[in-house]
């Protein structure tokens, strides 16, 4: 594939990978299923593990396994059929029970012809025990293929990955933990940050912040990828021989650069649904407890092709409603021009069948997957932000969102204790000790005022043992007078609290009396998201956009980041010999790659495509290149699991 063709997001070179092994490793360009295609299809089956179903499922539905010959897939631990006339691709992590499995299939002769795919490189033990067992079995001309793919990280939106490695934050921070541990962890999150960067196709620039996780990681990786460089000199990669500015940056970070967007409350729509809900590989959960202590669990997916959710993840929930609104307008419109021509009352009655050959009838039905498919979306979207208001209405979520705006304004105190009083529909007393905890992170408080707070959430039966830990670490890196923390500072009150509680409320009751898909939700919300529109704060730079801008664009950047920044370690793998003691100069980059040890989420990737989008729109203007930026951890974190992780590091204090 060529630079001039390659996908640009993270997900579409993914997707693009996973289609070429999907296609027996060959060409990904061809559309099988098109009746012009001269090269037969091939049928074939799929066999995944847990590992790679995560990374399969996240960018690829059904309808894309079969456009590439996939009519079955399975789990290898399954028991599955024999298909003796079948080719079957594996795509499993290499490990020795996935290998064990494989040539079990081999020997039986389950399948016809096997292509063998690895989810991250097989280890040289691995590879020579696979070969000897397949040939004591007799039967190595069955195998057609052995790929390591380099996709051992799952993609959820267009720029956001993530290693899927639990706890990273609480193990690399838990005195208890050994040596051997340690080294074991960086290697896993080493090894999949090679495969995310062989991905983008270019070997960056590595710039990370000393003396924690961060900095024996990139060592780690600049060796993986010295090595890679000196294997595949002789091929002359295209990637090797980009200026500074056409290369990659990797900026690696500890999260401890910035505890505080881990607890902040967002009024992003895709922040606050991770945040109220539960949002796990594109997959919206929603529990409602009812009568009875029952639980009722609501799943909804969000299919990477969601032009709603693509359009307005990244906006602002008042933004998401009224445009939800517009778009239910608009389908509406549509669907009574259409029926309004066939003689059908709706389109709900429009019957596919219909012989009638009448260029009408004919035109409906040839709409009618598509409109049907934009009205369940906007129906899903409907649902999904119904139940987000009533939880916003029953919490006061807004309220806290509202102190941790203001910081720096003296009032903010008196309103956060009145706050921490408030008697609340719901229970809300973790959103309480979030806030405390932005709080303490980006100022410094009285203890007259920490002492009544801490005495109210005692008497709420909070869990303190993450505040001890927190208290702790803003001790240790002295981030109160971090000049990055003014990302969470605004002196100016956007709005006083009765106004704006005014106007959430009576939001609140024109959706708390609908039903699912009423059509009612497009009534009289234009005044009130326009009044809670205005009520939004300035957008802010978070530290690490802060970072990230003073990398790739110094010239933009202000003097305490660039300060930060220039004492970075630097790596350029590209020098295969010499030393990476001389401090850089400061450059430019057009593409980065951030990636934070211990811990991501959403908010902190809608900051940074905020910032991307916002220089990308000046240099349109000015005919600059555009930049793009795509954000990883080793696992997207809600403040819900951070806090349980801060707690077990608070019971080691």
């Amino acid at each position: 594939m060529s630079l001039e063709t390659a996908p640009s997001s993270l997900r579409e070179r993914q997707i693009a990978n996973l289609k070429r092994m999907l296609h027996l490793n060959v060409r990904s360009d061809i559309d099988l299923v098109s009746s012009t295609n001269e090269e037969e299809l091939v049928w074939k089956v799929l066999v995944l593990d847990q590992r790679s179903t995560a990374i399969v499922s996240s960018v690829l539905r059904v309808n894309d396994l079969l456009e590439y010959g996939i009519t079955m897939h399975s789990l290898i631990t399954q028991k599955r059929a024999a298909l003796p006339d079948v080719p079957v691709i594996y795509f499993v992590e290499p490990s020795a029970e996935n290998i064990a499995r494989i040539i079990t299939d081999l020997e039986n002769e389950h399948y016809a012809d096997y292509y063998v795919n690895f989810t991250s490189s097989l280890s040289r033990s691995l590879l020579e025990e696979f070969a000897k067992k397949v040939a004591l079995s007799g039967k190595a001309g069955r195998i057609k293929q052995v790929f390591d793919q380099y996709l051992d990280f799952v993609v959820t939106e267009p720029n956001l990955f993530s290693l899927d490695l639990p706890n990273v934050y609480s193990q690399f921070n838990n005195p208890k933990t050994t040596e051997s541990d340690i080294t074991s962890i960086a290697d896993r999150i080493a090894n999949g940050l090679f495969a995310a960067v062989l991905t983008m196709g270019s070997v960056p620039i590595i710039r990370s912040n000393r003396g924690g996780p961060a900095e024996l990681i990139s060592q780690r990786l600049d060796q993986k990828l010295r090595d890679h460089v000196i294997n595949t000199r002789q091929g002359a990669s295209t990637s090797l021989q980009h200026s500074t500015a056409d290369r990659m940056v990797l900026v690696l970070l500890d999260r401890n650069i910035d505890l505080a967007s881990m607890f902040a409350h967002s009024w992003i729509y895709q922040c606050m649904v991770s945040d109220v809900f539960k949002l796990d590989r594109n997959t919206i959960e929603i529990r409602k407890t009812l009568a009875g202590d029952k639980t009722e669990i609501k799943r909804l997916d969000i299919d990477p092709k969601d032009f709603f959710w693509n359009d307005n993840a990244s906006l602002p929930f008042p933004d998401a409603v009224e445009n939800v609104e517009s778009e239910l307008s608009k389908y509406t419109k549509e669907a009574r021009e259409i029926t309004a021509k066939t003689g059908y009352s709706s389109i709900k009655e429009i019957d596919p069948s219909d012989q009638r050959d009448t260029l009408h009838i004919q035109e409906a039905i040839k709409a009618l997957p598509e409109l049907t498919q934009r009205k369940n979306i906007i129906d899903m979207h409907m649902t999904v932000l119904t139940e987000l208001i009533k939880e916003l209405d029953s919490k006061n979520l807004d309220a806290f969102f509202e102190v941790e705006q203001n910081v720096g304004n003296p009032a903010t105190q008196k309103r956060f204790l009145e706050l921490l009083k408030a008697q609340t529909k719901s229970d809300n007393h973790e959103d309480k000790l979030r806030t405390y905890i932005m709080l303490t992170l980006t100022s410094d408080l009285p203890k007259s005022f920490c002492d009544e707070c801490e005495k109210a959430l005692e008497e709420l039966h909070c869990d303190l043992t993450p505040l001890k830990y927190i208290k702790q670490v803003k001790e240790l890196t002295k981030l109160s007078s971090m000049n990055l923390s003014e990302a969470y500072l605004n002196t100016e009150s956007s709005a006083s609290s009765g106004n704006k509680g005014a106007l959430f409320s009576n939001l609140s009751s024109k959706l708390m009396g609908l039903t699912e898909g009423s059509s009612k939700l497009s009534e009289g919300f234009g005044s009130l998201i326009s009044g809670l529109k205005n009520l939004l704060p300035e957008k802010k730079n978070l530290p690490v956009t802060n970072i990230v801008e003073s990398i790739m664009s110094p010239a933009n950047a202000n003097q305490e980041s660039l300060k930060m920044t220039d004492d970075y370690l630097y790596f350029d793998p590209n020098l295969t010999r010499g030393s990476h003691s001389k401090p850089p100069k400061r450059s430019s980059y057009n593409e980065a790659m951030v990636f934070i040890v211990g811990g991501c989420n959403y908010l902190e990737y809608s900051n940074l495509q905020d910032w991307c989008n916002r220089v990308n729109e000046t240099a349109g203007i000015s005919g600059a290149p555009q930049k793009l930026v795509c954000y990883g951890s080793t696992e997207i974190v809600t403040a819900e699991k951070f806090l349980k992780e801060c707690s077990e590091l608070g019971k080691q204090l």
